[in-house]
């Protein structure tokens, strides 16, 4: 988003476009009912009434460090027995499923709970954090042991898909409503020219964005450089799309999906 936030393409695109700010599902929610027109999608969400914004995506080739699963049970992931679902991104929810299902071979019972670890360690074996909530965890790693005693077990699930299937973990990508465009004077090719120039301006600003952020969440800003330039990946390519194939074709043989869906292109 940075050529939306900053200068000089800010005022232009400012003309454009309408920006509201949501989590991914909610942007879904929005995209569904009529109420936005762009939005960026968890991957699960996506359906062959929307197209997709070519080469633009949230997704990571081996360690993500903000999609963790945080499990208390003594005997690891064969112990779970009931998981806590940070529920910001049904994409996330969909993958952890997946893993259980197909590779850990266990099926655990899921309940959606607010992010607060400690809250979902109350209830459940296991939490799913997503976000900025799965990066304070981390940072709070070694703390919150010298405050209980306590050694959890912190998994980064992005690097477990990438170890288990040998593909990219795809968490969003953008996503149009056609009907929006075909209504509008900004035309399919200015709406890809548009996000795909703010990818490219965002990557070129890491240090930028690194020092925005620091201030604004409570995680150092080496942790948020890291994050950004190593951690995601932001290229919607031919690997992230053959990580989404093997995604959707798990997700429907394990039940966490109804469809296989064919992404439409803009």
């Amino acid at each position: 988003m940075w050529s939306f936030e900053h200068e000089p393409d800010r005022s232009r695109l400012l003309g454009r476009y309408t920006l509201t700010s949501d989590t991914p599902s909610e942007c879904a929610a929005k995209l569904s009912s009529g109420e936005a027109d762009i939005g960026l999608i968890p991957a699960a969400a996506y359906n062959e009434s929307l197209a997709v914004i070519p080469g633009c995506a949230i997704a990571s080739r081996d360690r993500v460090r903000s999609l963790i699963l945080v499990v208390r049970h003594p005997d690891g992931i064969a112990g779970i027995r009931r998981v806590a679902l940070d529920t910001s991104s049904r994409t996330t929810a969909t993958y952890t499923r997946i893993l259980f299902s197909r590779f850990w071979k266990s099926n655990p019972e899921y309940t959606d709970h607010p992010p607060d670890l400690e809250a979902m360690l109350q209830v459940a074996d296991a939490a799913l954090l997503i976000g900025d909530p799965a990066l304070f965890a981390l940072e709070d790693r070694e703390a919150r042991e010298r405050r209980t005693g306590e050694r959890l077990l912190y998994l980064d699930l992005a690097h477990e898909w990438h170890t288990l299937t040998g593909t990219v973990w795809v968490s969003a990508f953008w996503a149009v409503r056609p009907e929006a465009l075909t209504a509008s004077v900004t035309s399919s090719s200015q709406v890809v020219e548009d996000f795909q120039h703010s990818r490219d301006a965002g990557l070129s600003h890491i240090e930028d964005l690194a020092c925005e952020w620091s201030r604004r969440i409570a995680v150092p800003r080496e942790t948020i450089r890291t994050y950004l330039s190593e951690n995601i990946w932001y290229l919607l390519d031919e690997f992230c799309l053959g990580g989404l194939e093997l995604f959707y074709r798990y997700g429907v043989e394990c039940g966490a999906l109804s469809a296989v869906p064919a992404l439409q292109f803009l």
